[in-house]
Formats: C-alpha cells, sequence, structure tokens
C-alpha cells in the first residue's frame, strides 16, 4: 500500500501537467528559482484578473498584446487562447456541433491510424497513461476524431497527437481542445501541417 509520503515523493517528481522530471533534475536550483518568480507569476495574475474582470472577452490593444507577450499565467491560459485565436468565439456560434462530430458516422481507417497513436503520445506523462484515472488518451481520441472529420482534407496525420495532447493539457476541457486545434491548423499556422504531408514527411490518412 502507498503510504502518504510515497504520493508526496511522486507527485513531487512529476511538473504541474504530469510530465515525469528525469532522474538528474536538480531540485534544489528549480525550488530556488521558483521560490523567486513566483512573486512574478503572482504580479502578473492579478494585472490579468484585473484586466478580464470575470469576462470571456478581451479586446486587442497594446496593453493586451505587451501582456501576452510576457507571458499568460496557467490560470488564465485556456482562456486567453480562446479568445485571442478565435476558438471561443467559433465554440459559440456553433452549439453542439462537436459533439455530432463524434455521434456521427466514422471512417474507420481514419479511426485506426488514430488509435495507433494513443500509446505513443506522451509516453513520460504519467495522465496519458491507460493506469490514469481519468485517462487523457480517451479524451485525446475523442479530439482527434472529431478533427479528423471536421476537417476531411487534413484527416489526421503524425504529430497531431501531441499538438492536442498538449492543448488538453492546458484547457482541460475536451472541445475547447477541439476548437483550439481548429484554429492552429484551420487559420494561424496551416503550413504546420500540409494536407500532402504529415510532420515526419507522410500523411497518415
Amino acid at each position: 500500500m502507498e503510504s502518504r509520503q510515497d504520493g508526496r515523493d511522486w507527485a513531487y517528481r512529476v511538473d504541474p501537467y504530469g510530465f515525469e522530471r528525469p532522474e538528474d533534475f536538480d531540485y534544489a536550483s528549480y525550488e530556488a528559482f521558483f521560490s523567486r518568480y513566483l512573486v512574478v507569476l503572482t504580479r502578473r495574475a492579478i494585472k490579468w484578473s484585473k484586466l478580464l474582470k470575470g469576462n470571456k472577452s478581451i479586446q486587442k490593444s497594446l496593453k493586451v498584446k505587451r501582456y501576452i507577450r510576457k507571458g499568460i499565467p496557467n490560470e488564465h491560459r485556456a482562456l486567453i487562447w480562446m479568445i485571442v485565436s478565435g476558438a471561443q468565439t467559433n465554440m459559440e456560434q456553433n452549439p453542439g456541433y462537436y459533439h455530432r462530430l463524434l455521434e456521427g458516422e466514422k471512417n474507420d481507417k481514419l479511426v485506426e491510424a488514430i488509435k495507433t497513436d494513443m500509446n505513443r503520445t506522451f509516453p513520460d506523462n504519467v495522465k496519458f497513461r491507460k493506469t490514469a484515472d481519468p485517462c487523457l488518451q480517451h479524451t485525446l481520441y475523442n479530439v482527434l476524431v472529431a478533427y479528423g472529420h471536421h476537417n476531411k482534407a487534413v484527416g489526421y496525420c503524425q504529430g497531431m497527437n501531441f499538438i492536442a495532447g498538449y492543448l488538453i493539457l492546458i484547457t482541460k476541457n475536451e472541445e475547447e481542445s477541439f476548437w483550439l486545434l481548429d484554429a492552429l491548423i484551420g487559420r494561424i499556422l496551416p503550413e504546420v501541417l500540409d494536407v500532402k504531408m504529415d510532420l515526419h514527411g507522410l500523411k497518415t490518412f
């Protein structure tokens, strides 16, 4: 039976996103740095809270650009990404669309290609392991299957699993991750995935 101390040690060995730290990780230097940096993060978080004022919208301005370039605090990152990318607007204008994609008829070849990459996605992240509760592999599978049927010109390419997986770690929300993936691949960085080639040079499906 795992002791309370063992649980604390395990939590200490992974970062806030669930990635295991290497055996040679310098905890002393990290703690020394973070204790100082925490003051900066707290100050930024307060500024963002004042800027947002509890709203889910934000007006583009030089101040917002400056804040973003300095770094978005973790607690505000998902919302700001959703707003500035246009994903929030698209999600609000298409209620139920994501779930209809999941409930619709599936392309067997697309589904099989995605399933193949599930265990290959962030193997050093405890949240993506089958033993995790909840296991983010299921969330990742849904996002990729929905996107593959939404954007049939791209479908699924190897490497998309890591992009979607990272979005899931940040948003902690399946539907938001789908719309952010759509914003990235469809509008912001369409050159990341050529419709004929994946990140390794071969389109999976």
